[in-house]
């Protein structure tokens, strides 16, 4: 289930938010629902925010050893259109 980070409409304005949606907050919600469209708790419209992207970071390339660790299957070109298993 995805993650979805939410703001107030007014961020600036404390009249028209509460201190959670001001601030903004994280909901597990599934695919298949329309987006939230007011807070939780004070019933003021919020709007979705553009979160952050987890990615992996790869800091150095896969040895091959680590590759048949993983389960892949390591190829090596020899000429043309043959493949040599390592």
């Amino acid at each position: 289930m995805p993650i979805y980070e939410y703001i107030s409409e007014n961020p600036e304005d404390p009249e028209k938010s509460c201190p959670v949606c001001r601030k903004g907050f994280e909901l597990m919600r599934p695919l298949d629902r329309a987006p939230l469209e007011r807070c939780l708790y004070c019933k003021n419209p919020v709007r979705k925010k553009i979160g952050s992207v987890n990615v992996p970071k790869i800091t150095a390339p896969l040895s091959i050893s680590d590759a048949k660790k993983a389960g892949f299957t390591v190829l090596q070109r020899r000429d043309e259109g043959v493949f040599e298993k390592l």
